[in-house]
Formats: structure tokens, C-alpha cells, sequence
């Protein structure tokens, strides 16, 4: 099914709304559009119109049916662009850095998902965690078993949700049960593309943990399937912890830095997603920024496995797309409202900063840029596709005192982005059609 004959449901839907069609950091208050009573009108799936209320209202069929959900804000669905669907247990496992978090929780748990059932009820939980946070696109990574991506992308298929996802293809320094082969990740990697990408609202992407659990071999296969499939996703991580960085550098020693692993592969390229990139350089963020790639911020799991502070200021500077991303399951948080409360804080550690507009327009457009979708999700505008979220800023006694107080958008939105998280969606919306509602 493509974009184009997306198919959905038609309704409108009166309430506040909010939209942002450029980066708040550049363009201030141009960036958005409110309309304190507006209108948004849904034909098959598709925004066709938005506008104020009062003058939408007399031209809609009368069969048409009006969902008034004021004074709730209207915005675009979240994004997250970096996830692990098979870390859903492992999420708040105590006291380690990365390389000892992955050997003592991650891989033990990630060991059990060749069986059907643990992956199709993970998978189940997943995207209904997600729906009543308000993310209705993400990113994931499944396990290097492809029983993994199979259940995540019949039950993303299934609720009409736009996905990311592929199987991890790891070939060593794992346990023996996740591993892999170069020749045996590629086949299955691409029986599962041929199976699932393009499918309803599916997307594959092509999944090498991270340099260090791949052999220049497996590597030399991802640049295969990368050159064989243009269109396609790619997700990893990239300058996560100084000790996986260290650990690059002793399988590397040929590489001028981490970036130049995946550069040697043709792993680097539009819709090559690199989580993390605390530790890059000045030349690995041109690099990055050069050829299309996007680096995804994951605060929380940064913040929680002692990792390091993501530098905002330079991936601007440099021109590199950045997202805004959960992490779960080293991540602690489904929500993006609470993972946009962790960013300013780690940001704040970088004397930077991060208003309440900037904030959701990362977690809305500014991930749809990231994944290289902006032009078909992100924004409440006619011909996105209708990925809706309804917010509450008085979702809590907390949040209801703090608004009373509130003088301007941006001083609600703000105390949204450090109060809120799923308490605050009242209602979910894929192509138009109720998903979730509080």
C-alpha cells in the first residue's frame, strides 16, 4: 500500500492546535502554527484541510462526523526513532555501563526470542505502550532472530502503525545464541525485507548492532543489502561509551574513528539512523552531516547508563539532522514528553538549551526529518498522513496548578515537555483512526 492510497478513516477534529513546520532554534516563531480553535479535516487516512473552526465548520458534509475534543491541543503523533522492542523487561536494570548492561541484562533476555510467543507478546506490549504515549512511528530494533521482526511487523501491520524495524545482525562478541553469520544475516535480512518492506505502512531497516558485534565480513554484507536497497533504512549506534569506543579502536586499528567503520561499509547515506553520538568529532559530525545521516539524542539512556552529555550546539552547527529518541530499554521512558524533560536537563549540564516549542517539534517533525520522512508525517497539514495525538496540560492536580500560571504558548508548552508524560494523552489517532484514548 503507498502513501498515496493510504487507507484510513475520514472525520474532523475540533480542538487546539499546534503544528511546526520548521526548527523552532532557527526560524522562532515562525516555525509554528496554533490555532486556538481549529479544525483539521481527515479524508482517507490524509489531512485534507486545517483551519479555523468557525470557518471549516459550514463547508463539511453534514455526514461527516466532528470529534470535539476542546480544549485538548492537537498535534502531530510522536516519533521515536531509536528503540528496542526485546528490552522491554530489561528497562531499569540496575547499577552497569553499556558493554556490562549488554552482557549481564540485554543479551540473556534478547536469548529468548526465537520462540513465537515471547516475541509476538512483546511485540503486542510494545506498540500499545507506545500508542498510549502518544508515538505512533518508531524506530526498532528487534533480535538477530528473525521470529522477532516477523511478530513486530504483523502486529504494527495489524493497528495500521507506521514502523521501522529490522532484525540485528551481530556475528560476535555475543552469546552463542544470538549470533549470526555474514551469510546467514544477509539471507534472512533480506527474506524479511522482500516479506515486509512496503507492506501497509512498513519500512525495513537494515540492522547492524553496532560495529562491534559485526566482522568486517558482516559489515561488507550491510554495505551489500544498503547498495541493493537505496530506499532503505539503516540503524546502528555510534559513539555510545569511551569503553565501546576503545573496544572499535582495537578491532579497527585501520580506522581513523568509529564513523570511519561504518564509512568503509556504505553504511553512511540518507535514512542512516546512528544512535547516541555523544563522542563524535568535528570530522565525524561533517561527515555524518555530508552524506544525510541523521544522529539520534537518547538522554534518558544516556543519563541512566552514564554515557555522556550529546552535543545539540555542534550537530547544529555542523548541519547534522538530529532526533529525539527513547532508547527503551536503556532508556527509562516510553514517553516523549518525559524524554524531552530528560534532553533539557542533559542539555542544561552543556549550558544549552531547549524551549517547550523546540522540544515537541523534535519529537514531531524534527524525528520525521531525522527518519527522512517529513514530507508524510510530523505535521498537521494538509497531505500528512493523519498520525494525530490529543494532549492534556492539565492532565494532573500538578500540572492544572502549574498551568494557572501560565502566560504565554510557550510557558504551557514547557511545563507540558517537565510535567507531562502518558497521563497527558488522552487520545491516540493512526490514519484518522482512534488507537488509543485515555
Amino acid at each position: 500500500m503507498t502513501f498515496e492510497t493510504l487507507a484510513g478513516a475520514s472525520l474532523a477534529i475540533r480542538a487546539r492546535v499546534l503544528t511546526y513546520h520548521a526548527h523552532p532554534m532557527r526560524e522562532g516563531e515562525g516555525a509554528h502554527r496554533f490555532i486556538e480553535d481549529g479544525l483539521v479535516v481527515v479524508r482517507d487516512g490524509v489531512i485534507e484541510r486545517v483551519g479555523e473552526a468557525s470557518e471549516l465548520l459550514p463547508t463539511l458534509d453534514p455526514a461527516l462526523e466532528v470529534a470535539d475534543h476542546r480544549p485538548l491541543l492537537l498535534m502531530a503523533g510522536f516519533i521515536d526513532p531509536h528503540l528496542h522492542m526485546p528490552q522491554t523487561q530489561v528497562i531499569g536494570s540496575y547499577g552497569t555501563q553499556l558493554m556490562e548492561w549488554l552482557a549481564r541484562y540485554t543479551f540473556p533476555e534478547e536469548s529468548r526470542y526465537g520462540d513465537p510467543a515471547v516475541s509476538d507478546e512483546a511485540a503486542r506490549f510494545l506498540l500499545a505502550e507506545l500508542l498510549r504515549n502518544g508515538t505512533t512511528t518508531a524506530s526498532a530494533f528487534c533480535t538477530s532472530h528473525p521470529q522477532s521482526a516477523e511478530s513486530l511487523f504483523r502486529e504494527a501491520d495489524r493497528l495500521g502503525m507506521r514502523l521501522v524495524a529490522g532484525k540485528v545482525m551481530m556475528d560476535r562478541n555475543a552469546p552463542p545464541a544470538l549470533l549470526d553469520t555474514p551469510e546467514r544475516g544477509f539471507e534472512e535480512s533480506k527474506a524479511l525485507i522482500g516479506r515486509w518492506h512496503g507492506r501497509g505502512r512498513l519500512a525495513y531497516a537494515i540492522s547492524p548492532r553496532f560495529a562491534p558485534t559485526s566482522s568486517e565480513a558482516q559489515l561488507e554484507a550491510a554495505g551489500q543489502l544498503a547498495a541493493d536497497h537505496p530506499d532503505l533504512h539503516i540503524q546502528t549506534h555510534l559513539s555510545e561509551n569511551h569503553g565501546e569506543i576503545a573496544f572499535v579502536r582495537e578491532l579497527f586499528p585501520w580506522a581513523e574513528d568509529y564513523t570511519a567503520v561504518y564509512e568503509r561499509y556504505g553504511l553512511v547515506r540518507p535514512r542512516a539512523l546512528f544512535g547516541h553520538c555523544i563522542h563524535l568529532s568535528e570530522r565525524e559530525r561533517a561527515s555524518l552531516a555530508g552524506q544525510g545521516a541523521s544522529a539520534i539524542f537518547c538522554p534518558t539512556s544516556n543519563l541512566f547508563l552514564g554515557s555522556g552529555l550529546f552535543d545539540r550546539d555542534a550537530a547544529l552547527a555542523a548541519g547534522l539532522r538530529t532526533g529525539l529518541a527513547t532508547d527503551i530499554g536503556g532508556g527509562t521512558s516510553y514517553s516523549l514528553l518525559a524524554t524531552a524533560a530528560e534532553a533539557y536537563k542533559a542539555l542544561a549540564l552543556r549550558d544549552q538549551k531547549l524551549t517547550g516549542h523546540a522540544a515537541l517539534y523534535m519529537i514531531t517533525a524534527g524525528n520525521a526529518e531525522a527518519l527522512g520522512w517529513g514530507d508524510r508525517i510530523g505535521q498537521v497539514a494538509p497531505g500528512f498522513e493523519a498520525d494525530l495525538v490529543l494532549v492534556d496540560t492539565g492532565a494532573t492536580p500538578a500540572m492544572r496548578r502549574r498551568m494557572e500560571r501560565a502566560e504565554s504558548l510557550e510557558e504551557e508548552l514547557f511545563a507540558l515537555v517537565t510535567m507531562g508524560d502518558d497521563r497527558a494523552v488522552a487520545a491516540t489517532y493512526l490514519a484518522g483512526r482512534l488507537a488509543h484514548r485515555r
